[in-house]
């Protein structure tokens, strides 16, 4: 079984933990990785959501941040003054909130349509600021983006002729690839010529894309294979999950995030039951491993196969592993982002130190309990005046 920390002995569960040497390994590999290939890392923080490992991230060699609603905005712009929105923002509220963000913050939007430009163009000028754009483009995914590189000409010229606007490049997001990472050249392959001819075309119209912003987490090793590419936006991988080990983007021990669960009921032959349910793991179920919803960390072989909303059932059928009622256990999850954003607080350990840290980010509009750092180690917070 896995090592629980001495100061969790008596931990209210369930409870979401963060080993920080493991995170701030894994923020470094990325970091050394894009480097070493000339690529910015502009990690996405709707994983963690959290100002403190958004400093991890930036101090390990991140070049920017990667949010997805204005109130992730407006928290990481204490940390951070360039912010790429991948995701259109429609309806005043969200344009206002936006354009309120300290001047000092370099703000790019990515968007796809020519409702969300205009919109975008208005409030800037409106707030009498410049806003980047880039312009999305559907890569496979079939969820946003415009469809052809004519269409991205298309946004891309007016985006540079807006008044309030600048025109930076595009935008792509490979979620379609989840494929195991020693399977994936081919398509990867396939991705490169569709970014080659999009970027052709924009070359053409004297459009050049400067920011080919692209990248995900389970593709984030191959990112030295896309030539175009200027900057990936992998954010999983600063805690990882079992979804992202199943693919082989990394190893069990590179998980850094868990979920601290006790042990309430053994009546049920071949099962143990714990009080980690679908309000702290999430019903969210991707699988590529074949695991279910989480498993045991040290135990990969006992899964959570069902939940309920207070009840995370284990199927202990294939484990010589005999739980005791009462017992603590971790608990790795299939996907950690949906994981993070049921929490209000993680407990962030380095051996037996644990410090409870806020998620900031969670949630959609600001209130005074999740902007309030005064209860985080003094350590954390002094790095805001750096």
């Amino acid at each position: 079984m896995s090592v629980i920390p001495a100061g969790l002995a008596d931990a209210e569960t369930p409870v979401a933990l963060v080993d920080l040497a493991t995170a701030r390994a894994n923020a470094a590999r990325v970091a050394a990785y894009t480097e070493r290939h000339g690529i910015a890392w502009r990690p996405h923080v709707k994983t963690h959501k959290s100002l403190a490992l958004a400093r991890i991230q930036l101090e390990a060699g991140a070049r920017g941040l990667a949010v997805a609603t204005p109130h992730e905005a407006e928290v990481m712009a204490r940390v951070c003054d360039d912010l790429l929105l991948a995701y259109p923002p429609l309806g005043r509220r969200k344009l206002d909130r936006l354009m309120a963000l300290p001047e000092r913050v370099a703000l790019t939007v990515a968007l796809d349509s020519e409702v969300a430009l205009r919109g975008l163009a208005e409030a800037a000028r409106a707030a009498a600021r410049t806003v980047g754009v880039l312009v999305e483009v559907d890569v496979g995914l079939g969820r946003t983006g415009v469809q052809t590189a004519r269409e991205a000409g298309l946004l891309a010229a007016l985006a540079r002729d807006a008044e309030g606007l600048e025109y930076r490049g595009i935008m792509f997001y490979p979620g379609h690839i989840r494929t195991h990472v020693s399977e994936q050249e081919q398509a990867i392959g396939a991705l490169a010529e569709r970014l080659e001819s999009c970027c052709a075309t924009l070359d053409g119209a004297g459009l050049a894309p400067e920011v080919v912003s692209g990248g995900s987490s389970p593709t984030l090793w191959h990112s030295h294979l896309l030539p175009r590419l200027t900057e990936v936006r992998a954010g999983t991988v600063i805690y990882n999950d079992l979804d992202m080990t199943g693919m082989g983007v990394a190893r069990g021990r590179e998980c850094a995030y868990s979920i601290l669960a006790t042990v309430v009921s053994t009546a049920v032959p071949g099962r143990a039951v714990v009080d980690a349910g679908s309000k702290a793991l999430s019903k969210e179920l991707h699988d590529t491993a074949g695991i279910g919803y989480a498993a045991l960390a040290g135990r990969p072989e006992v899964r959570v196969v069902a939940l309920s909303e207070e009840h995370g059932v284990l199927d202990i059928t294939s484990t010589d592993w005999r739980p005791r009622v009462g017992e603590l256990v971790r608990l790795l999850p299939n996907h950690v982002c949906v994981s993070v954003n049921l929490q209000d607080r993680v407990i962030a350990h380095e051996g037996d130190r644990c410090e409870t840290w806020p998620i900031e980010g969670r949630g959609r509009v600001a209130s005074r309990s999740r902007m309030n750092l005064s209860h985080v180690t003094a350590s954390t917070t002094e790095s805001d005046t750096q």
